[in-house]
């Protein structure tokens, strides 16, 4: 597939403050959302159709490529993430970077931050439902710390891996259906944005599903509504590595909880 029939286009209007929500949700650094509006490229929307395809795809050989140890998943993992970038790398060329963003300390600090909003949210949210309605542990969190040091320290590399491949996973979706609702349906951006939010977070919960023994509260109003905060990071910065920082501290959070309460009862 040519790299080249992606070629660059005009964007289809100029983007202006009234397109954007306030300072709380987007910042005011000229930065804007790549694919969407033909910025830095556009991908039709068949390319668009293959990229979200891909997606899916590495999200099966995540599930269904045997994973008997951490040293064993990171393969998997590190395919959730590589086959879809890949595809995007083949319909987008070079540009397919767009995603990814230069860090610098204000980004980092909005990694810790959309990390402890999530913890709240899934907190909050995690305790109405557990009122509710029976929930299922996190079989990799609860098994943390349990098959020696070296398993443990595979989780992380493997667990930070798959997460890059989760943020992956819901924000190339939600650029997605930006493209066809403001590009193809006529929507305005803040209702393209908010509409694909939606979409995206309950796509994410989707994926949960096997994760929770199909319990679709769990998934869909849990891990569904904690990934508005998660989806939040990147619309905020347009940074996927800050997304998926934020994720992988979130993460990363309850995995030492669990690794330091397998250490103390082992003691």
């Amino acid at each position: 597939m040519s790299t080249e029939s992606a070629t660059t286009a005009t964007p289809i209007r100029s983007l202006t403050e009234k397109d954007r929500f306030g300072r709380a949700i987007e910042r005011r650094d000229g930065l804007d959302f790549p694919f969407y509006n033909g910025t830095p490229i556009e991908l039709s929307a068949g390319k668009w159709i293959i990229v979200w395809a891909s997606v899916a795809v590495g999200f099966l050989a995540l599930i269904f490529i045997p994973q008997p140890n951490n040293f064993v998943a990171i393969l998997p993992r590190a395919l959730f993430v590589a086959i879809p970038l890949a595809v995007l790398a083949l319909v987008a060329g070079r540009w397919w970077t767009a995603l990814f963003r230069k860090v610098r300390g204000v980004d980092v600090l909005n990694m810790f931050f959309f990390a402890a909003l999530n913890i709240v949210i899934t907190f909050a949210v995690g305790g109405l439902v557990a009122a509710l309605f029976t929930v299922s542990p996190n079989a990799t969190i609860a098994d943390a710390g349990s098959a020696g040091v070296a398993d443990t320290v595979a989780l992380y590399v493997g667990s930070g891996i798959q997460l890059v491949g989760e943020e992956v996973f819901t924000i190339l979706p939600f650029l997605a259906v930006m493209y066809f609702l403001f590009a193809k349906a006529g929507l305005s951006r803040k209702t393209a944005i908010i509409l694909a939010w939606v979409v995206s977070s309950l796509w994410f919960g989707a994926a949960h599903l096997p994760t929770y023994d199909w319990n679709f509260a769990q998934a869909f109003l849990i891990i569904g509504s904690a990934r508005i905060a998660l989806t939040l990071a990147f619309i905020r910065t347009k940074n996927l590595w800050v997304a998926a920082g934020a994720h992988i501290i979130n993460d990363w959070v309850f995995i030492t909880f669990a690794v330091v309460g397998s250490v103390a009862a082992a003691v």
